[in-house]
């Protein structure tokens, strides 16, 4: 596995949707500016601009509070696909956790 690469990431494919969903479900607690989540999740603004509406529209994302100007979003833990998401990373992570322990076991 790439040491770069979150389990997720690796399971779904390096895209800008995966890694601003990853990015979301590693700080799902927290909550961020648009630009915040772009530059974590290291896309360019063009594809995050093209990305966010949807995220918007589906409910995945939510806004939590504006500061002056900016808005803060996290992810909608309330909506039954990002519960699911959540369960899948984890079931994921646990796997690939597994396997490094059988490996590190075995040699």
């Amino acid at each position: 596995m790439d040491e770069d690469k979150s389990v997720f990431v690796e399971y779904f494919g390096d895209y800008p949707l995966i890694r601003v969903l990853d990015f979301l479900i590693l700080g799902r607690d927290m909550d961020y500016s648009m630009t915040e989540i772009a530059k974590n999740s290291n896309i360019g603004w063009t594809a995050f601009s093209e990305i966010w509406p949807k995220l918007v529209k589906k409910e995945i994302i939510t806004q939590t509070r504006k500061i002056g100007n900016a808005k803060l979003f996290k992810l909608n833990t309330k909506n039954l696909w990002v519960e699911q998401l959540i369960k899948m990373d984890k079931v994921i992570t646990k796997i690939e956790t597994n396997k490094i322990l059988q490996e590190e076991i075995s040699a």
